[in-house]
């Protein structure tokens, strides 16, 4: 099985090598700022001549947004615009171009509805105070040392590594991996190296390869398995919030910079800014780790694992709650179990994103027609089932593993959560189905169980 990965480790700079890597980070915003600069110049010519009255065939040539045609503007004007240019690596400039280039796609595509989600604006400059310094490179020399603790990149050299890339070194030596790329980054005060690396896995199956389990998110418990496990919620965010903010309060006191009277900041404000970073970068390690260890036991241990398919940014919308959400972070917990089931010969099942697993009865099938969020217990007034709500929710998604595959063929549901079968109406009077409504035959069309309908449905099997 190939596929690409990456492997990031963190470097321990010298001051002179931090200089060249902050050089070539920004060489890669110059160019990146200044064919900006030349593309809404462009755009802007000829939208004044449009409302002048000139032909099309007479308008100011375009500018291509594609990469190459961004390099060949750039080449073609950086003896004038950038006359360092040749102190630093062709690929700190491959690397704004690039940036732009991807960043035009995506705001094009978006006008134009190819691309899904929100609405993406359009690219703006890069400050060299908020951006992240971050250089990419694609060619040269790159390569990790025999003795695993420092890596040779074009231009900067030898930069020694703070710990050691044996996990990396081993497929190197053993011919199972080939690097692609190696983007140097610095975050929250220390710079990282990251390799992206086209790696052949051996082929892999989960220690319960017939075992399913149903993951049910959430913030009182992280995660709350069928099995009846709740993994706790560390909530490191809240945990060192008050540190958080004592440093910040510090930072705000202190003289910082100002850009209408172009005053400079102190140094004592440029430490406790590094300060403020290092404890956001502590959060954001702490919470990575977690997740990272969750996922890696759940996909190595069970064969299917069925999670839903939370609408988080409308979740985010509730301002009571939108920091804990943000804080136990969701969608990456199901990003990880993605990639990480298929590396481990499992499956992945995800819920409609309108399946009542919280309303349904895990026992009888019962579907209620409302549930506070303040009911903590599940209680059943057809069967008399008495549970904790998030874990009747888990055994719901759990029972999806089942009807994720058809009885009669043995192939897996179109849509991967048995929405495409019979449905009947919840309660005790059944209503006949308006037209209009879903069909037998049709997937994904089951309306939303919050409705006002009295012809709510269900899927049922």
């Amino acid at each position: 099985m190939k596929t690409v990965q990456a492997y990031r480790f963190a470097l321990d700079l010298t001051p002179t090598q931090e200089r060249a890597v902050l050089a070539h980070a920004g060489a890669a915003r110059v160019a990146h700022n200044w064919t900006l600069a030349r593309v809404k110049a462009v755009m802007d010519q000829r939208a004044a001549e449009r409302s002048y009255g000139v032909a099309d065939a007479d308008l100011t040539p375009a500018l291509g947004w594609s990469l190459p045609a961004l390099r060949k503007a750039w080449n073609e004007a950086k003896s004038q615009v950038a006359p360092w240019w040749g102190e630093c690596s062709k690929e700190a400039f491959n690397t704004g171009l690039d940036a732009l280039a991807r960043a035009l796609k995506n705001w094009s595509d978006s006008r134009c509805g190819k691309r899904a989600g929100r609405p993406v604006g359009f690219p703006r400059f890069k400050s060299r105070r908020r951006s992240t310094p971050s250089v990419r490179f694609t060619t040269g020399t790159i390569r990790v040392e025999p003795d695993r603790k420092h890596v040779v990149l074009p231009r900067l050299g030898r930069l020694k590594l703070h710990e050691s890339a044996r996990k990396l070194a081993r497929r190197l030596d053993a011919g199972t991996a080939r690097i692609l790329s190696a983007t140097v980054r610095r975050d929250g005060g220390r710079w990282h190296v990251a390799f992206c690396v086209k790696v052949e896995r051996a082929e892999r199956s989960p220690g319960r390869p017939a075992a399913e389990v149903g993951v049910d998110l959430g913030i009182k418990h992280l995660a709350v398995l069928s099995t009846g496990e709740p993994v706790p919620n560390p909530r490191h965010l809240d945990t060192s919030a008050r540190r958080m903010r004592r440093l910040a309060q510090r930072m705000s006191r202190r003289i910082g910079p100002d850009r209408r009277t172009g005053r400079r900041p102190s140094k004592r404000w440029e430490a406790a800014r590094g300060q403020v970073a290092r404890a956001h970068a502590r959060v954001a390690n702490l919470r990575r780790d977690g997740l990272h260890k969750l996922t890696t036991r759940l996909a190595g241990e069970y064969g299917t694992i069925v999670v839903e398919d939370l609408n988080v940014a409308g979740m985010l919308r509730n301002r009571r709650l939108a920091r804990r959400i943000a804080d136990a972070g969701f969608a990456e917990l199901r990003r990880q179990l993605a990639y990480k089931t298929a590396w481990n010969g499992g499956r992945l099942v995800v819920a409609d994103r309108w399946y009542p697993s919280s309303k349904t009865c895990s026992g009888c099938g019962a579907v209620k027609a409302k549930l506070a969020l303040v009911e903590r217990t599940y209680n059943c007034p057809t069967c008399g089932l008495t549970l904790d709500r998030d874990l009747n929710a888990a055994r719901n998604l759990a029972a999806l593993a089942h009807k994720a595959t058809d009885a009669r063929s043995g192939r897996e549901s179109s849509n991967g959560r048995g929405a495409d079968r019979k449905t009947r109406l919840s309660g005790p009077v059944a209503v006949k189905r308006q037209p209009g409504t879903a069909s037998a035959g049709q997937a994904g069309t089951v309306p939303p169980q919050g409705g006002t309908s009295n012809h709510r449905l269900t899927k049922v099997h």
